[in-house]
């Protein structure tokens, strides 16, 4: 029988060339100074909260939110903070610079109702698979593509998504291991527009 296919590599942000400059964020002074210098998109966009484990409890407010560009990744931890960043709600409601993600108009929806911001330019990577790769994507518009899966679709790389890690408090202190895992995320979304970009750019008829 065939040896079975070798696992694939983990996707780590840290393997890109240049390594981005990683900050983890949990004053507010430092978060509007750090947000004021990304003056331009795309930016990789994840949110984290604390999940919770009773039906009849209301979701946790956001607690992390993840940014990502070629050379910055922040995350920034809004549940220490009390009042949202200025500098980061003025990037997030500018529309001129996009935000990308998988279910980014859902994440923009709770950020809404948690935080009063109102989220513009989103760019939804599973909808702008379905454009770029219409071949490979069968099926509705509507039906969401995680981003593990384009991960190792396109870059032949895992994602890891453990569900400790996933289902941890994001409004603690954050461990070395959630630090890695929402970095990851904001810097896959990051890098699956750039993919996505350059598809586009060798489409017949670009959408």
């Amino acid at each position: 029988p065939p040896s079975p296919s070798p696992p694939l590599p983990t996707y780590s942000w840290r393997n890109f060339s240049p390594s981005p400059h990683f900050q983890y964020i949990r004053n507010i002074d430092h978060a509007n100074v750090a947000v004021a210098h990304i003056q331009r998109g795309p930016v990789g966009f994840d949110l984290e909260w604390k999940p919770t484990f009773h039906r009849d409890h209301p979701p946790n407010p956001v607690a992390l939110v993840q940014l990502a560009t070629h050379d910055t990744i922040l995350l920034i931890q809004v549940s220490a903070m009390g009042v949202f960043p200025k500098m980061l709600k003025i990037l997030l409601e500018n529309p001129e610079i996009l935000k990308t993600g998988v279910g980014i108009q859902r994440d923009a929806q709770k950020l809404y109702r948690d935080w009063g911001v109102s989220m513009r330019g989103c760019v939804d990577l599973a909808v702008l698979a379905r454009t770029v790769d219409n071949a490979r994507w069968k099926g509705l518009y509507s039906n969401s593509i995680g981003l593990a899966r384009l991960v190792e679709t396109y870059n032949g790389l895992v994602l890891g998504k453990h569900k400790r890690v996933v289902r941890s408090n994001w409004e603690r202190r954050l461990d070395l291991a959630q630090q890695e895992y929402a970095a990851n995320d904001a810097s896959a979304g990051f890098r699956m527009y750039l993919k996505f970009a350059d598809m586009m750019k060798h489409m017949e008829t670009t959408p």
